[in-house]
């Protein structure tokens, strides 16, 4: 076990099996789909897998972003890191699509091009009722409604608020799960669709060029829009989608107890009321565990933080991303369940290598990134 000397090299432990368990979950049901109903009953492995991903998004981000303290950089950051993969994966899919090589949602073709591109480029298509091109892009939405919010609470000296935030939505999940159980936003309303969609991009330009109040105003107006897109929007229904932005939050929270902003019992408070308030959010005997599992994973994680990660480990968390979006285009293509394995673990070494790691470096240079400004993180209430 060699030493990773990156402080961080426990996030990228996490990662990495989060993806391949998000991969073998999909996998499984296509080769050994009945093998696979026995281990689903008993724990969703894609469900632990996307809030492991959530988990550690909601401790990350809002650390990166204040560290920087730069909404510009902060949105370069994101677009140079997600979008030349997502458009990359997302024109092999339509190729192998047309050539019948893998199943393409059918309400793409029923949908205009105009509000399919809109709302799969601004990553919102889960919360506006638009049909994804690849579907494990639905997270993206959820991250992206995330960022959003955790814009307009730095933009507005607030972002120290994660664990009361984290409870709050997942109380506010519970309350609001029998009232909206099915999104209000339906896949037919392909005007209201594209206009959100234009409205969540313009925020992201506005909030990156502007200063001062004008920025904090649009950054708010655009938090306002991630949370009402995932009440209104969330094709999982309100509960399940505030329980996701819940568990980001507790991530958050998580990073701020450990930097001293806020007491350890906030932290642990938030993280409890996604449990207490998430696993009963779903009618499914798989979700509950794991739910609880993936908190499990990620406290486990977080405790060995200080020691070292094996390098093969890491190296997978950094290619997470690949593994994630390109193991739907293999399953059409692999033969078999060990073959499927062996081809997209290097495959995502490939693309990241190719695709994710020269246009992150593009993305910090336009971003100026060599100089990033210090900030204080630490909250005056003090709790």
């Amino acid at each position: 076990m060699a030493p990773n000397p990156s402080r961080l090299a426990w996030l990228d432990a996490l990662r990495g099996p989060a993806a391949l368990a998000v991969a073998l979950h999909h996998s499984a049901w296509t080769f050994i789909p009945g093998a696979w109903a026995a281990v689903d009953r008993r724990i969703d492995v894609g469900t632990w897998g996307v809030f492991v991903f959530f988990l550690v998004s909601g401790y990350i981000i809002p650390a990166s972003l204040e560290r920087r303290g730069d909404l510009r950089a902060f949105w370069i950051g994101r677009a140079f890191r997600l979008l030349p993969l997502l458009l990359t994966a997302a024109a092999l899919a339509l190729l192998l699509g047309y050539a019948g090589a893998f199943a393409l949602h059918p309400g793409l073709g029923r949908r205009p091009l105009s509000v399919v591109v809109l709302g799969n480029v601004t990553m919102l298509q889960e919360l506006l009722g638009v049909p994804a091109v690849i579907n494990v892009m639905w997270t993206l939405s959820y991250e992206m409604a995330f960022y959003l919010l955790t814009v307009a609470l730095y933009a507005t000296r607030q972002a120290h608020r994660s664990a009361p935030i984290a409870v709050v939505l997942a109380v506010l999940g519970v309350l609001l799960g029998a009232l909206l159980p099915r999104p209000v936003i339906s896949g037919r309303a392909d005007l209201l669709a594209a206009l959100l969609a234009l409205a969540a991009a313009a925020v992201v330009v506005a909030t990156a060029r502007a200063r001062g109040g004008t920025r904090a105003a649009v950054a708010v107006a655009g938090g306002l829009l991630g949370l009402a897109l995932v009440v209104l929007g969330s094709r999982i229904g309100a509960w399940q989608g505030l329980v996701i932005l819940a568990a980001m939050f507790a991530g958050t929270a998580v990073h701020r107890a450990e930097q001293g902003t806020i007491r350890w019992r906030w932290a642990v408070a938030a993280v409890l009321a996604v449990l207490v308030c998430g696993v009963p959010a779903k009618d499914d005997p798989g979700w509950a565990p794991a739910l609880v599992l993936a908190t499990a994973f990620f406290a486990a994680a977080f405790a060995l933080r200080h020691r070292s990660f094996p390098r093969w480990l890491s190296h997978l968390g950094v290619i997470s991303f690949s593994l994630y979006l390109l193991h739907p285009l293999l399953l059409r293509l692999s033969p078999n369940l060990p073959l499927f394995f062996l081809i997209l673990v290097p495959l995502g070494y490939l693309t990241h290598r190719l695709i994710e790691a020269p246009a992150q470096r593009l993305g910090r240079r336009l971003s100026g990134r060599g100089s990033p400004r210090p900030v204080t993180l630490r909250d005056p209430a003090g709790t």
